[in-house]
């Protein structure tokens, strides 16, 4: 655990948050006493956003566990035997996007 004073921590904020993205938590102290902890939070921790809810009610996206199975990488790719996907990626590429 990373120990920073707070005006260390007011210093170079960003440098902790990073450090706590990663993982790491970080304890901090007001003249030598702690004060505070930062912790990474956890996925279910993270509050969904609304309009992501109400796509999924709807059924138009689905909200992920945030990892992907074992074996994804090594599943076939779905065919697109007309050609769509790349007749559209060359249209956004003409237009710009």
């Amino acid at each position: 655990m990373k120990t920073a004073k707070v005006s260390e921590l007011k210093a170079s904020i960003s440098e902790y948050l990073s450090k706590v993205k990663a993982g790491e938590e970080v304890l901090v102290t007001d003249r030598g006493k702690p004060i505070a902890k930062i912790i990474p939070l956890k996925r279910g921790d993270i509050e969904i956003p609304a309009h992501l809810l109400t796509l999924e009610k709807a059924g138009l996206v689905r909200i992920g566990a945030g990892r992907l199975p074992a074996d994804f990488w090594n599943m076939p790719r779905p065919k697109d035997k007309k050609g769509r996907a790349l007749n559209a990626l060359l249209r956004e590429r003409e237009e710009g996007r």
